[in-house]
Order: C-alpha cells, then sequence, then structure tokens
C-alpha cells in the first residue's frame, strides 16, 4: 500500500483543487465481448481524436442496466439504445490511460457484491487513484454490494493506507420543486446529499449531463449556502455537458433523467446544423450558470462527453470542450493559456517524471512574446512542444 500523503500534482489533488479548474472528456467502455486487441485499438482512436485538446484526464463510466429508470420514467418509458453488458470500467481504464497518458476518473456503481476487491484491483493493479462513486440504479428491488453510505464508509477507510480518492455524483434534476413535491418534500433535498457525502470523504463531484441551467444554478446556490452555515468550504462541482445531433440521442438524454426545456429541444432539433446548436445552446447554459453564481464560492470544472458513437456529436464533443474552456477560463478575470507537452518520451529516450505531467492550463501568462516565443518553439521543435497563448482583450489564438 502506498502512503496516506497526497502529492499536490497528483490527479485527486487536480480534481479537488479549488483554485484550478479541471477539464475532462467522458469515454464509455466497449462492449464485454470486445477482443482484448479491438479494445486497444478503441482506446488508440479516441485518445488519437482528443490529443489536441486540453483535458487533464478522461472520466469512464460504468453503466449499468436500469429497468427501474424505464419503469418510473413516464416521459419516455422505452430505452432508446438497448442496454449492452460492457467491458469493466476500472480494466478499460487502465488501458486508456496508458494509450493517453493522462489519467482517468473511473465511474463504480457501489452493486456489486465485490465491491472491495474491485477497490483494491483498481488502485493496485490498474493503477487509478481516483473513483467516483455511484448509487444503486434505482431505489426499487435488492441489489447486490454495499449501499452508498457503506460504499462512501469503505473508500474513506482506505484513506490511511491508500492513495485513492473518491467523488460523488450530484444531480440537479432531483434539485427541482417539482421533484421535492413528488417526494413529499417542501423544498429540495441534493444540496444536503452533497453535503452528506462531503462529510463521508467526497473531494469532488461531477454533475449529470446539464441543459436546464436553472435547476443547477438553485443546486449550486444552495449547496454553497448550507457549506457556509456549516463552516466548512465546498468541494470542487465538474458540470457534465453533451451535444447532440438527432432525435434519437435528443430522446435519450431525456431518457436518462436530464432536463431538456422543450423550446431547446425545439430549437436544436429544427436548425439547419442541430450538433452545432446544441454546441451554442450550451455555451449559453454555461455562461448563465456562471453569471448566476459569480462569488457564491463554489469552484468548477468541465466535463464533456458523446452519448453516441454517431461522428457528428463526437466532433460535436471537441468543439464543445474548446468553447466551453475558453468561457470558464475567461470568467476567472485572469490572463491564460493553454500548454501542450509531449506526454510520452521518443522511442529509446527515457523520461523524467516531471517531463510527463500532464496539467494543461497554465494561468498568469504576463506578455504576449512569451506565447509567440512559446509557439515559435514548438514549430521548431516539429510538434513537441506547441503553446497556444490567450490573453484578456478579446484576443485568442486557437
Amino acid at each position: 500500500m502506498t502512503s496516506a500523503s497526497q502529492d499536490k500534482t497528483s490527479f485527486p489533488a487536480l480534481l479537488s483543487n479549488p483554485s484550478r479548474p479541471v477539464f475532462l472528456l467522458g469515454d464509455v467502455p466497449p462492449s464485454i465481448a470486445t477482443p482484448p486487441h479491438k479494445c486497444q485499438e478503441i482506446c488508440n482512436k479516441f485518445t488519437s481524436r482528443s490529443r489536441a485538446l486540453a483535458n487533464d484526464g478522461f472520466i469512464v463510466y460504468d453503466i449499468q442496466d436500469e429497468p427501474g429508470r424505464a419503469a418510473n420514467n413516464t416521459a419516455n418509458a422505452k430505452r432508446p439504445f438497448p442496454f449492452r453488458k460492457l467491458m469493466d470500467s476500472s480494466s478499460y481504464a487502465s488501458l486508456l490511460a496508458r494509450s493517453g497518458g493522462k489519467p482517468c476518473l473511473v465511474y463504480k456503481c457501489v452493486a456489486d457484491a465485490n465491491f472491495e476487491d474491485w477497490i483494491e484491483t483498481a488502485e493496485r493493479d490498474h493503477g487509478h487513484s481516483a473513483i467516483n462513486l455511484v448509487g444503486r440504479p434505482t431505489s426499487d428491488g435488492e441489489y447486490a454490494g454495499p449501499t452508498a453510505a457503506e460504499a462512501m464508509d469503505i473508500c474513506a477507510e482506505r484513506r490511511v493506507t491508500s492513495r485513492l480518492r473518491f467523488g460523488c455524483i450530484c444531480i440537479a434534476e432531483r434539485h427541482t420543486l417539482e421533484c421535492a413535491r413528488q417526494r413529499g418534500k417542501t423544498y429540495p433535498t441534493e444540496h444536503l446529499n452533497m453535503f452528506r457525502k462531503q462529510a463521508a470523504g467526497a473531494d469532488w463531484f461531477v454533475s449529470q449531463a446539464v441543459y436546464d441551467p436553472e435547476p443547477t444554478v438553485r443546486l449550486l446556490k444552495d449547496y454553497a449556502a448550507v457549506c457556509r452555515e456549516r463552516g466548512v468550504t465546498p468541494k470542487k462541482v465538474i458540470l457534465t455537458f453533451l451535444p447532440v445531433s438527432r432525435k434519437k440521442t435528443m430522446e435519450f438524454v431525456k431518457w436518462l433523467g436530464v432536463i431538456v426545456p422543450p423550446d431547446a429541444e425545439e430549437k436544436i432539433l429544427g436548425a439547419n446544423s442541430p450538433v452545432d446548436e446544441s454546441v451554442d445552446f450550451l455555451c449559453h447554459v454555461l455562461t448563465t450558470i456562471l453569471d448566476e453564481c459569480r462569488g457564491v464560492g463554489i469552484p468548477l470544472g468541465v466535463n464533456c462527453e458523446s452519448v453516441s458513437i454517431y461522428k457528428a456529436e463526437i466532433d460535436g464533443v471537441h468543439e464543445l470542450f474548446r468553447r466551453l474552456q475558453g468561457i470558464l477560463l475567461d470568467a476567472r478575470g485572469s490572463p491564460w493559456k493553454v500548454h501542450w507537452i509531449e506526454v510520452m518520451p521518443p522511442a529509446g529516450e527515457e523520461c523524467e517524471e516531471d517531463e510527463i505531467k500532464t496539467n494543461a492550463v497554465v494561468q498568469r501568462d504576463h506578455t504576449e512574446r512569451e506565447v509567440l516565443r512559446a509557439g515559435l518553439q514548438g514549430v521548431v521543435l516539429g510538434g513537441v512542444m506547441v503553446a497556444v497563448g490567450v490573453m484578456l482583450g478579446g484576443r485568442k489564438t486557437r
């Protein structure tokens, strides 16, 4: 076992650092029946496509069948995409991390009879240091494995001898007045769920996909308020966004429980290019959240994902990522630049650990000359290092 102490540059430290936003790309494991060599090809393709993005790491999801969701989803009971059993999230994330040279935040559903063995394998064999716990698919029925509270206790107890840290999800759709009424409550309580998870040891939160800013704004403000009331510092919240380009994907997004305002859905699907319209709309959503939550004290990050293998949506994820990254960094009010480095040493050469760190965002670039010089060095080195500088004042080079 490793020491409980955490390097300030470790991936968990980056995910939880309140002074620096974090930028992630989400991916879903392939089918469990995929041959090993094909899994590697899939990893290589994903990381090759995303190499031009300044992401700090990847999210790998743990997809579960959710028959209870369909039964309780009166808006759209039928699952638009059939469920396929997928490769284990930790195993796939280990391939993705090696292929892309960047760490993974690995999702894990607690409904697993071998949950503690999975945790051990994820850290010891696969080298992961950050996981995101997901509760049971529904509250109905019986499931193997620990409850969410028990899973958090298991992970928290490991902190003494382990470098593994965990976060949890937050769902703004639970923080609506309508949802509160359905549960027989006078006001939503997702902010209290977040505080409870934080008290149990969660170091960050990742949201469900956001299409309606209002519930997210309410949740962030209420979470900040309860933290101030109880004298604790809020944890970072990583907001998730995903573009859509067709009706079937939109139906799946809504089936997942994401609130999509009817006028937004109509505008997106009625556009000449739905994926471009959804990217524009989601940029507006993030801008609204930032404006409404300015000064509340919640550190934020961005995660972009695609829920399909449709090319237009994959390309849309990359465009969305670049634009949301710029919006979030510009909102901080200080100059910044994106610094690209070679994450793997050339064949036959050794590389010091410090040379392969993947922190992508460098703040406080004081002079345009430094940015230009860094860019020229990238050209001279034939792509080994490229620096793209962005100065305040509306001038961007991308």
